[in-house]
């Protein structure tokens, strides 16, 4: 399929153009193609060139982005510029929106208000978030990640030892930033917490000697590794299932111990009375 012109002249001499849009058609008598015209769009000097550009318009929609500006570009109806490539940001964008509606970023900026960090603390750690959600790797690929796969409307670029600093940060106000984030969900959708459940599991490390740590501790082991440091992980839910706040205790706690220090927590920050 083409666009082709022809020329008529008329009685007076003068010469007219008329532009046709045409596909061959072989015929099978002759043996030979001919142009079948599908379409007329009248005289040269008579075109309805407004017409003309919404048609180019609504046809480059089906071609790559890149060959669509190509052909905007050159229709006049757009600025000429080079495609050199995207990155998604529909899930980026919903998971900001929850951020937003949970009020993260000023929980955040209010903890961060009287600290000295030249670092994007909130970026990162947001950026940390969606790769978990949308794409999960390591910190070290986080890096990456931001930088060529995804666009999460940073306003400065984020290291991996911006993530580090982060997770600092996160660790030093962990509890008021679980209480935050609970409150605002609470609000959200309506939550009831008149009645909680709580569990704990434990995860071991690779090590000989877990070192001087608070944490990695000898103990009952739900994988039978008995042999291994680990941590306990507790986790306390509404009934429905949605998460209240989560804790990493001793990995040599019993559970009896957990609970009577996740009531102490809960107590703290009003969730139990």
């Amino acid at each position: 399929m083409y666009v082709r012109t022809i020329s008529r002249r008329n009685k007076d001499g003068s010469l007219v153009e008329y532009i046709q849009l045409a596909h061959n058609v072989r015929d099978a008598e002759k043996g030979y193609s001919k142009a079948d015209v599908i379409y007329s769009f009248g005289r040269r000097d008579q075109l309805d060139l407004t017409a003309i550009k919404r048609l180019v318009k609504s046809l480059s929609r089906f071609l790559e982005p890149a060959d669509a500006l190509q052909v905007l570009a050159a229709s006049g109806d757009q600025t000429p510029f080079k495609f050199t490539g995207s990155k998604p940001a529909g899930g980026s964008h919903l998971l900001r929106g929850l951020w937003d509606r949970l009020h993260l970023r000023n929980c955040f900026n209010h903890a961060l208000k009287n600290r000295a960090f030249s670092a994007p603390i909130e970026e990162a750690i947001f950026a940390m978030v969606a790769n978990r959600a949308l794409d999960p790797s390591s910190k070290l690929s986080i890096e990456e990640w931001v930088a060529k796969d995804v666009f999460l409307g940073n306003s400065e670029e984020i290291k991996v030892q911006h993530c580090y600093r982060a997770m600092d940060f996160l660790l030093e106000h962990d509890q008021m930033v679980q209480k935050e984030v609970f409150w605002a969900t609470a609000n959200l959708l309506n939550l009831e917490v008149d009645l909680i459940f709580f569990d704990t599991t434990n995860t071991y490390f690779e090590v000989d000697d877990p070192g001087d740590s608070e944490l990695k501790k000898y103990g009952h082991s739900k994988h039978k590794r008995e042999d291994l440091p680990q941590v306990t992980i507790g986790l306390a839910v509404t009934r429905s299932g949605i998460p209240v706040r989560c804790w990493v205790l001793p990995g040599n706690q019993n559970d009896a111990k957990s609970v009577e220090q996740i009531q102490k927590d809960m107590t703290d920050c009003g969730i139990c009375q």
